[in-house]
């Protein structure tokens, strides 16, 4: 499946440039492993898409509105920090 979703420009260059190799969503449509996330670079001053795009593939899938080992005041008041990982010694 092909999920098209805006990305910012800040988001959207850092995914561009392999630094960011992940992304944070909304969990309002069914993604799964494999799906295909594409995404449309947005400009929010202007209002309108760039014409930039990218296509990734979904490698994992984590969908959540608690997570077992804090309670839901802590995430509530504290939040979640959303990690990427990469090999030390690639």
């Amino acid at each position: 499946m092909i999920h098209e979703k805006k990305a910012w420009p800040d988001m959207f260059e850092a995914v561009h440039s392999g630094k960011k190799k992940f992304d944070v969503r909304l969990a309002d449509t069914e993604y799964k492993e494999g799906d295909t996330l594409v995404l449309r670079e947005w400009d929010p001053q202007l209002k309108k898409y760039t014409g930039r795009v990218l296509e990734k593939k979904l490698t994992f899938v984590l969908n959540t509105k608690q997570m077992p080992f804090w309670p839901g005041e802590d995430i509530k008041d504290i939040g979640l920090s959303v990690l990427s990982l990469d090999d030390l010694n690639p």
